[in-house]
């Protein structure tokens, strides 16, 4: 090696000494730096934890804190705006399903009265329907129990609040504008034969209302008392249109909302049976009595029972039928609620009158301003008949709320048949 050689290398080590001493003079430096800074640092702690009057792990559960705080009002906020958003589109879905189901359950409107119209061909026919000194238009008007009014040229009106008293008197009287043997005796026959024709008719009116919404296989003696409800009303609806007419929107929002639409389907077929039934109490508890007679399910007897809130609702089916029950029922000039009170009131008339002994049967006419009493003429006199109007008209103006005068009317007619001569 030569010497200019050992002394490069010589040179070059003595150049990264004095590196290396520069770098450890650095080094130093920033640890002092460091150092003071670290101080510095302390020094700002401790006067920002007596300025705060926290320490540092209080303050770093503080800034936890306000970040969760942060962080939840912002989860809130998104949580609401969502509702908000389900709770729009809820509201709209509902619209929908409502007013489709209403479409499904729209039926013709017929509106009620209580007056049915007969048209006469002739007016020399009315001659015959009236009889002999009146005997004959006497005879329809207690054996159906009908207000009749001839007035009227080419129409025989026939007023009466009790749609099937008025259905028998509407078919007995076009049978008899047929026949040329009218009289007291024929009259009452027509009119027992127009009953029992139109008992078979409740019974098919039964059956195709319970077929129109898909029910079938019934108990049959629930068929006619289905029919009953096409001959009555309820706060002036038609009872049967009003079924049927729940019956359909109540199966719509079911399948909609993925309800048990037969639980639905018979409920509603069955809400309102009360209303056609004789006995104490409402028509809800009448109605349940009869279903479980005849042994339905629990779940639609529960639905019945429910549907104006007598009762919680225990599923959502009972809710549904509650629900179509009120669409259907508070439409626009859906019902009258004086027509109702009227019927009742005349109603209550017959049943006071129809409460004494020997009274057989009871008729209220001239919107309850005439009562009239067909009494059994083997258990009564002629005084004891008098006697027992005066009673019933007492009781009548006592008891119920009739403008004015109350005309009660007893009649008391004896009669003896005799068979028939046989010739040879």
């Amino acid at each position: 090696m030569t010497n200019s050689s050992q002394e490069d290398i010589i040179a070059l080590e003595r150049k990264l000494l004095e590196r290396e001493e520069k770098i450890e003079l650095k080094q130093e430096k920033i640890a002092a730096l460091t150092e003071q800074v670290e101080k510095k640092r302390e020094e700002y702690i401790e006067k920002l934890e007596k300025a705060s009057g926290l320490t540092r792990d209080e303050a770093k559960r503080e800034i936890l804190l306000e970040a969760e705080k942060f962080a939840a009002q912002m989860v809130a906020r998104i949580i609401k705006e969502k509702e908000e958003e389900a709770k729009y589109n809820a509201d709209k879905k509902a619209q929908e399903i409502l007013l489709d189901s209403m479409k499904h359950g729209a039926l013709n409107f017929i509106p009620e009265h209580t007056v049915s119209m007969v048209k006469v061909p002739e007016e020399e026919m009315k001659g015959r329907i009236i009889g002999k000194e009146g005997r004959n238009i006497r005879a329809f008007e207690q054996a159906t129990g009908v207000d009749v009014d001839l007035d009227e040229e080419g129409i025989i009106r026939l007023s009466s609040f009790d749609q099937i008293r008025r259905e028998v008197a509407r078919r007995s009287l076009e049978k008899l504008l047929k026949d040329t043997r009218v009289q007291p005796f024929r009259i009452e026959e027509v009119v027992k034969e127009t009953r029992k024709e139109l008992e078979k008719i409740m019974l098919e009116e039964g059956e195709k209302l319970a077929a129109s919404i898909d029910v079938y296989n019934l108990p049959t003696d629930l068929y006619p008392i289905l029919g009953r409800m096409k001959f009555r009303t309820s706060y002036g609806q038609n009872l049967l249109v009003h079924t049927l007419e729940e019956a359909k929107i109540g199966i719509h929002i079911a399948a909609e909302l993925g309800a048990d639409a037969n639980i639905v389907r018979l409920a509603c077929l069955f809400h309102d049976i009360g209303k056609v039934l004789e006995g104490e109490g409402s028509h809800v508890k009448l109605g349940v009595e009869l279903l479980k007679k005849h042994n339905l399910p629990e779940a639609i007897i529960d639905c019945v029972e429910q549907h104006h809130e007598d009762k919680p609702f225990t599923s959502v089916e009972s809710i549904i039928v509650h629900i179509a029950d009120a669409i259907s029922a508070m439409r626009p000039l859906a019902r009258y609620e004086e027509l109702e009170k009227y019927t009742e009131r005349l109603q209550d008339m017959e049943k006071i009158a129809k409460k004494y002994e020997g009274v057989e049967d009871a008729f209220a006419f001239q919107a309850g301003r005439e009562l009239r009493v067909i009494v059994d003429p083997g258990k009564m006199d002629d005084s004891q008949t008098t006697l027992i109007a005066r009673k019933i008209q007492e009781e009548v103006s006592r008891a119920l709320a009739v403008p004015g005068e109350v005309k009660v009317t007893a009649i008391r007619e004896f009669r003896a048949t005799f068979p028939e001569a046989k010739t040879v």
